[in-house]
């Protein structure tokens, strides 16, 4: 592994040997290693100048992909931890960031933003300011650099029952994360990864680092792309790899079958949720350069497990296995270790596990348990098997188990079901409470009727898995890291012309 000791390292190296590449790009700009490069030299300088110092906190706000990029590396230099923050990050949910990570500086274009961290006495930077700062005029050099100990970045994740808590990563820890799954996914100098995710989100950010440590190019789209622009984009962009979550997919592959020029890509990605097995079958299908590698992850650990390439066609139902350097195991409720079949609990062990959650150290001894006083290990409150060589089996998340019928049932093995019936598009289970009722809810995007959907996962599932109603809806509404949204769902579904 290359001796990078600081997050900013990776794009230094890559400026060295590729200084006129194209680092990122978006639909109308792009920008080169070396002037990326610079540009975060001369910002660092100028957040020192406002007064951030090794240790503060630098929030970004911006839907600019090469601002967020320059000031995410000013940050690295200046030794401050930095938090991208979606652009619909406002009022409440902004007034607690700002309060809960008291950042020295804020960079942002947005009138409304400014005017809340100004009232927070947070200083206010905007985004030319950061990408033209001037060359300093003393020593290039900052004083008080920053460990590889220290913290570099504050990723805020929301709970079911909670304010949003910010996982801690250390520039050590995003190192080891980013170099053991390049080590899997093996980008290439020569790629075009084509990501439509924010960099809000730890997925589309690791796309920046993974894309610097082969030394090739980053286009970020935009999640909302959908129908024939989703396509023009990777057409446009000669795209080789695609970060996908399974709505993306779901709708690539809908285009997919029905246009004339397919994409060149070579590869595709996918986490954040399980892509069903009819959708990889068409995209093998209409893309044959096509290879598929599945993922698990959680931003506490950036990623779990992958799988290798086209590893399900082998293993279907697989997550893959552990990183390189670290180890995932199955425990019990007593949190004794469990033989490879038997359901449990996941833990990640190694370091690709984070720092801990900030200024939640009840939180942060929960999920990041140490046995004996050694490092930590990662209880990751999901569940699933593991088989004898050591490939991951994921069954539901803590919070996706309800009951049903006096059964305990998982919505991610029923939406598994439901996606394998002939007609469903995609679906998603609502697990009984206020608005749903005593009784789960299968929303599913199909042309049959709701009562057929439900015969038809007959013999695809445990007959007291199957929900007692299922809804036809137009499409499953997705918020802007591309993952479900339950809410918005749950009004869908409410809605008089789906009752």
């Amino acid at each position: 592994m290359p001796q990078h000791l600081t997050l900013h390292s990776l794009l230094d190296e890559a400026a060295a040997v590729h200084q006129d590449r194209c680092a990122i790009s978006t639909a109308s700009d792009s920008i080169t290693y070396e002037n990326l490069a610079q540009a975060s030299r001369h910002a660092a300088h100028l957040l020192r100048a406002h007064g951030v110092q090794r240790g503060d906190r630098v929030v970004i706000s911006s839907p600019d992909a090469i601002t967020v990029a320059v000031t995410v590396h000013a940050a690295s230099r200046a030794g401050a931890m930095f938090s991208v923050l979606h652009e619909d990050v406002r009022d409440d949910p902004l007034h607690h960031v700002l309060q809960d990570c008291e950042p020295a500086a804020i960079v942002t274009d947005d009138p409304g933003v400014s005017v809340i961290a100004q009232a927070h006495d947070v200083h206010v930077l905007t985004s030319q300011e950061l990408r033209h700062a001037p060359a300093p005029r003393e020593d290039p050099h900052l004083p008080n650099p920053p460990l590889a100990v220290d913290g570099a970045c504050l990723i805020y994740t929301s709970g079911t029952t909670s304010l949003p808590k910010a996982v801690v990563s250390t520039h050590q820890q995003i190192l080891f994360a980013t170099q053991a799954i390049q080590d899997c996914l093996a980008y290439r100098a020569d790629d075009i990864i084509y990501s439509p995710l924010p960099l809000s989100f730890d997925y589309g950010l690791y796309q920046m680092f993974l894309t610097f440590l082969a030394g090739a190019q980053l286009r970020v789209g935009h999640v909302a792309e959908a129908g024939p622009p989703l396509l023009r984009a990777l057409q446009d962009s000669k795209a080789t790899v695609l970060a996908a979550v399974p709505s993306v997919s779901d709708r690539l592959s809908w285009l997919v079958r029905r246009a004339k020029n397919k994409p060149a890509l070579r590869l595709l990605t996918n986490t954040g949720a399980a892509l069903s097995e009819k959708t990889i079958a068409d995209l093998r299908e209409a893309i044959p350069t096509l290879r598929v590698q599945l993922m698990y992850g959680l931003t506490e650990c950036k990623r779990a497990t992958i799988m290798p390439p086209d590893g399900d066609l082998q293993r279907p139902g697989s997550s893959g296995k552990a990183l390189p350097g670290t180890e995932v195991f199955i425990i019990d409720d007593d949190g004794k270790r469990l033989p490879a079949g038997e359901v449990g609990q996941f833990v990640v062990r190694g370091p690709n596990v984070m720092a801990g959650y900030w200024r939640r150290p009840e939180m942060t001894a929960e999920r990041f348990h140490r046995r004996d006083g050694l490092f930590p290990e990662l209880r990751t409150g999901d569940y699933g098997w593991m088989d004898d060589e050591g490939y991951l089996y994921f069954s539901g998340r803590r919070d996706d188990l309800y009951k049903e019928r006096g059964f305990r049932v998982s919505a991610t093995e029923v939406e598994a079901a439901a996606r394998r019936v002939e007609g469903v598009d995609s679906a998603a289970v609502l697990p009984p409470g206020p608005k749903t009722g005593r009784t789960a809810v299968l929303a599913a995007v199909t042309e049959l009727d709701g009562p057929e959907v439900l015969a038809r996962m007959q013999g695809l599932i445990e007959d007291y898995k199957i929900p007692r109603r299922c809804v036809p809806v137009p499409h499953l509404p997705t918020n802007h890291n591309g993952k479900v949204d339950r809410q918005a769902l749950t009004n869908l579904i409410h809605d008089p012309a789906n009752a």
